[in-house]
């Protein structure tokens, strides 16, 4: 846990803009809630698997497209709070090492769906030092535009895994709301991926 403190000054929307910008053909799973909002907001695609209220299951979900599809690059966008109640994804994640995979947690320290309560991040905890710490080949936090520009090759090509906290602020965005029918988004994400084998 580190004790030294900066303010988030990023922009949620425009963050993850700016990373599923380049995505090319990654596979892409949005964690729970604002960061199911920003991945649609930064352009629906049939690869985009919305978890929508899976809550914790994102980092596991994205580990095992990526050990299912080694040839694709895998892309976890999530919350801190997400992040906070799935810690052990962090150890498994390592022990697998997966080279194609990249966590990316769009942190604004709070828990965004039920009141912006402060989550552990805003109190101190490092969740790029434990990525590091369990056995990632990189991670850091990243506070600045000029940061962002600098990690987003990092987080498309560097031999994975690799993990980013993206320290946003709390500011408000327009809701844009992806599909929310879990059948048809698992169907469309298959159908993409495996053309006619999904069939």
């Amino acid at each position: 846990m580190t004790t030294r403190h900066r303010k988030p000054t990023l922009d949620r929307r425009k963050a993850a803009a700016a990373i599923l910008g380049q995505r090319g053909d990654a596979l892409v799973v949005a964690g729970l809630g604002a960061p199911c909002w920003d991945t649609a907001a930064a352009g629906d695609h049939p690869l985009n698997f919305y978890t929508w209220g899976g809550m914790g299951s994102a980092a596991m979900i994205g580990l095992g497209m990526a050990l299912a599809q080694p040839k694709r690059r895998v892309l976890v966008i999530t919350g801190d709070g997400e992040m906070l109640m799935a810690l052990g994804a962090f150890a498994t994640i390592a022990v697998q090492q997966p080279r194609n995979l990249a966590v990316i947690v769009i942190d604004n320290e709070h828990y965004g769906e039920t009141g912006m309560q402060q989550t552990h991040t805003r109190l101190g905890v490092d969740l790029a030092g434990m990525a590091k710490a369990a056995g990632f080949r990189a991670a850091g936090t990243i506070y600045s535009t000029a940061e962002l520009k600098a990690w987003i090759p990092r987080i498309h090509r560097e031999p994975g895994p690799v993990f980013a906290a993206v320290k946003v602020t709390t500011a408000k965005a327009p809701l844009i709301l992806p599909a929310r029918d879990g059948t048809v988004l698992k169907n469309r994400f298959r159908e993409e991926l495996l053309g006619a084998k999904a069939r």
